[in-house]
């Protein structure tokens, strides 16, 4: 039987705002990638959702960014390699302290928004991740776009490079995401993305904006919590996977 991973992005909020519905994602997904504090997340997020995800049996995932929280973490920036290694691990560890109160662990690490395009192509920037990875101690899973320099670059320093898919996000015919300052960059029709998803789980494709099928071999697939209507979309999602036959399960 096939199988994929469905994760969302949680604990986007800080302070008095909150982005996502953590609660009602957790529900739904199998993995959850937690804000850390550089785009969104803040300590009191970051414990609630960690409990929220041990008692639900949802595995846990660093989502680490630059430190870009006016910027929502989707603002390119420029950071000596050494400075962003240290910070991913910052990151790493701060998420790691909650979710070892909450009785579980940090299972895997995820680059957010700029810094997850930018590893896709920038070896420093990918390397300097993996050396983030690596100085939060333990062989954690990185999770990428598919044929991605930081894949590779943890696959060579012996960490699992999984890949993912997003089924409401626009591809091009190189397989990489549509920058979202683009037109038709975020797939908004629920339906698509629905159909979308079973696609990339059952097929290993996706259609791109030119209208090209594209190969996307992915492990997990991801739903945006920031979404309108994230929570059905995502139980949609899920739903039509199992009944097409899929496993739905985390990878970590």
């Amino acid at each position: 039987m096939t199988s994929i991973d469905l994760n969302a992005d949680l604990g986007e909020g800080f302070g008095r705002w909150r982005l996502t519905d953590d609660a009602g994602l957790l529900s739904v997904v199998t993995s959850a990638n937690v804000a850390c504090g550089f785009h969104a997340g803040d300590p009191v997020t970051m414990r609630r959702v960690c409990e929220l995800a041990a008692e639900r049996g949802v595995t846990i995932g660093a989502q680490v960014s630059y430190r870009d929280l006016a910027g929502f973490g989707r603002r390119a920036m420029d950071v000596p390699p050494a400075e962003l290694a240290a910070e991913v691990a910052y990151q790493v560890g701060a998420l790691e302290v909650f979710a070892r109160a909450a009785g579980t662990r940090v299972a895997y690490v995820k680059p957010h928004g700029a810094l997850y395009n930018r590893v896709v192509r920038d070896a420093e920037q990918a390397a300097a991740v993996v050396h983030g990875v690596l100085l939060a101690g333990g062989a954690l899973p990185v999770l990428g776009l598919p044929g991605s320099r930081v894949l590779e670059l943890a696959g060579r320093a012996g960490l699992p490079a999984v890949t993912e898919a997003f089924a409401d996000r626009a591809y091009t015919d190189e397989g990489t995401l549509v920058p979202r300052g683009q037109e038709g960059a975020v797939v908004t029709d629920p339906d698509a993305v629905v159909e979308r998803s079973v696609g990339l789980a059952v097929s290993g494709t996706v259609t791109a904006r030119s209208g090209a099928r594209v190969e996307v071999r992915a492990r997990s697939l991801c739903v945006h919590g920031d979404t309108p209507g994230a929570v059905e979309l995502a139980r949609r999602v899920r739903q039509r996977l199992e009944a097409s036959g899929v496993r739905v399960e985390a990878f970590a």
